[in-house]
């Protein structure tokens, strides 16, 4: 990737990276990341080295988007640090992207929030940080991503459904420099193999002129030309992870390590997830393969896993809890396309052929994250390090590998969004 020739993006709330890279898919180059929790930044950073390797620097990189605020000069020395780098005046920056915290808004966030008013949970408040940087820096256009519970989330328990997504949307319109418009997609439109809708806020501004953009009075993003139109074309399961399965599931059903590809690429998705990333050659059979570390699982769950494979999906009664119920994953998808969404949990999927849940590496797949894309941090954690305790003020939450790809925006959606934009940024000109 070259940077003189390429648009620049800065991430804030970046993640383990995701939306970065279906943007720099797209032609955008990285010049800056903030990501709050250690492990997700290092996954970003350690993935970008060589294409950016000043972004290990702690000038190209934060940690904590309020302390780029609470200093007066900081996105100045930043805007000057860009500029001698990259050579990126002020109002030239091509992209901010974010995606807030949103654990507040989501439904599984909302049961884990200890009761705590979402007014409460500093989190939540980080969109007007982001709108406040995007009104210092005045880049050409801007992306906010969140979950669907933000369109119907209240701030208070008596609070009025839909409250603070109306709080956003006005705090980000009111960026008078900007025309603001947005949509709730959903990721298996632009050939993600998921469900997941996604609620995405495009800012483009006013001197920002393409071809693309349409001339009607919308807040709907796709009505207004800033958001391409969906495509589907989705892959199954099947034809995304056939690749990663066991030759031999040996006598218990339960597959050896696997540490290198033990199949060659037949479709045309595992074909492009194991192309490294200079663009050479799918990796063949007998690569080395990562994150393919299986789950350790009791000889009860494993009898459950093969009774949901022999009952297509049902979970016989003796294996029923109360905490929640697997889902046996589908080879095919039905005809309405991929009916799942990937979580910060996986054991909430089993394996459509084998007896077990999906290793980091196919949890990654299922975002469409290429397998040499590498993770850092624990494999996984749960209870109070995973969400925290707003209710005693305890905010800080571990962020394992399994949880930083659950959390992404998934790559393939991300491509395609950037795509769209990277158009109307050059005028309109296919790229």
């Amino acid at each position: 990737m070259d940077p003189k020739n390429s648009l620049k993006v800065m991430d804030l709330f970046a993640g383990c990276g995701g939306l970065s890279l279906g943007l720099e898919n797209a032609g955008f180059y990285p010049v800056f990341v903030n990501e709050l929790n250690d492990d997700a930044r290092a996954t970003y950073i350690r993935n970008r080295l060589e294409i950016n390797p000043d972004l290990a620097k702690p000038e190209f990189h934060s940690s904590d988007v309020k302390s780029m605020l609470a200093s007066r000069s900081y996105l100045k020395d930043l805007e000057k640090r860009l500029e001698e780098k990259f050579g990126i005046k002020h109002g030239e920056l091509d992209l901010i992207v974010g995606g807030p915290p949103c654990q507040g808004f989501s439904g599984i966030g909302h049961r884990r929030s200890y009761s705590v008013d979402k007014k409460e949970l500093p989190s939540n408040h980080l969109f007007q940080d982001m709108a406040e940087i995007i009104r210092r820096l005045e880049p050409r256009a801007f992306l906010f991503e969140n979950v669907r519970g933000l369109l119907n989330s209240k701030w208070t328990s008596d609070g009025e459904k839909g409250e603070i997504w109306r709080t956003v949307l006005s705090t980000f319109k009111g960026l008078k420099k900007y025309r603001v418009a947005f949509r709730l997609v959903y990721a298996k439109d632009y050939g993600v193999p998921q469900n997941r809708p996604r609620v995405l806020m495009i800012g483009l501004r006013n001197d920002v002129e393409s071809p693309l953009i349409k001339d009607v009075e919308s807040d709907d993003a796709l009505e207004r030309g800033f958001l391409p139109q969906p495509t589907g074309n989705w892959p199954s399961l099947e034809e995304l992870l056939g690749d990663l399965m066991a030759e031999d599931l040996g006598d218990e059903g339960v597959p050896a390590p696997m540490t290198k590809y033990v199949r060659p690429a037949t479709t045309r998705i595992q074909k492009r997830l194991r192309t490294p990333r200079d663009g050479k050659a799918p990796l063949k059979k007998g690569a080395p393969l990562t994150e393919m570390e299986y789950s350790n699982h009791s000889p009860r769950i494993l009898a459950k896993f093969k009774a949901m494979h022999s009952s297509g999906g049902r979970i016989p009664e003796e294996f029923r809890t109360k905490k929640f119920a697997q889902k046996l994953l589908p080879s095919e998808w039905g005809p309405t396309g991929p009916s799942i969404t990937a979580t910060s949990m996986p054991d909430d999927y089993v394996h459509f052929a084998e007896p077990r849940i999906l290793t980091v590496r196919e949890w990654a797949r299922l975002q469409m994250f290429p397998d040499w894309y590498q993770f850092e941090g624990k494999k996984t954690t749960g209870g109070l390090r995973r969400a925290g305790n707003p209710r005693e003020g305890v905010f800080d939450r571990e962020v394992p590998k399994y949880t930083q790809i659950g959390n992404a925006v998934p790559v393939g959606l991300a491509e395609a969004v950037g795509m769209h934009l990277a158009q109307i940024l050059k005028g309109g000109a296919k790229i």
